[in-house]
């Protein structure tokens, strides 16, 4: 059954839509995929602040077109599904990444980052990444470090001038009593 004109445009303008609210889309070919095993990759993105959508392949290049995003094209071949994801991105790359190992018929095609298109190698190392929070904390500890040495190189003098003076100071008391 042909899809009408105004239901195709509403499928573009989700695509779309999906596209601007994710910075990243993960490509996929789910050919031989049974419908439950879609249904629990669903629930397994859906936990990790992700979704997974069967698109149909021209509208999706037409709405990636309208984005100003290029893929090539024959990463659109053939049934695709596309991974929005909404969070944290390496949480959902591994989940993906791990179903496709444990069905071996899901394959990541390649993703789409920051409106450029990365290949499939990309992604696994996307997956590797550590969580953000993680990320950030190592950072953080990065930049402390210098920081408090510095603090410490800094008020060391002072420092060991107040022992020096307090120890002359005992020194001054004892020999008074």
């Amino acid at each position: 059954m042909a899809i009408s004109r105004e239901k195709k445009e509403s499928m573009v303008a989700d695509y779309v839509d999906k596209m601007s609210r994710s910075p990243i889309m993960i490509l996929a070919d789910y050919r031989g995929l049974s419908v439950s095993g879609i249904t629990e990759l669903r629930q397994r993105l859906r936990e990790q602040n992700g979704v997974f959508h069967v698109v149909k392949n021209s509208l999706f290049a037409l709405a990636l077109q309208q984005s100003g995003i290029e893929v090539p094209p024959d990463r659109l071949d053939g049934p695709i599904a596309v991974g929005f994801i909404y969070g944290d991105s390496s949480p959902v790359a591994k989940t993906l990444l791990d179903f496709a190992r444990e069905t071996q018929i899901l394959e990541v095609r390649g993703a789409i980052l920051s409106g450029q298109f990365v290949g499939a190698e990309q992604v696994r190392a996307l997956a590797d990444l550590q969580p953000r929070e993680v990320l950030l904390a190592q950072l953080l500890g990065t930049v402390q470090g210098p920081m408090s040495t510095l603090v410490s190189t800094i008020t060391a003098p002072m420092r060991e001038l107040a022992q020096v003076l307090r120890a002359r100071s005992e020194q001054g008391q004892e020999a008074a009593a």
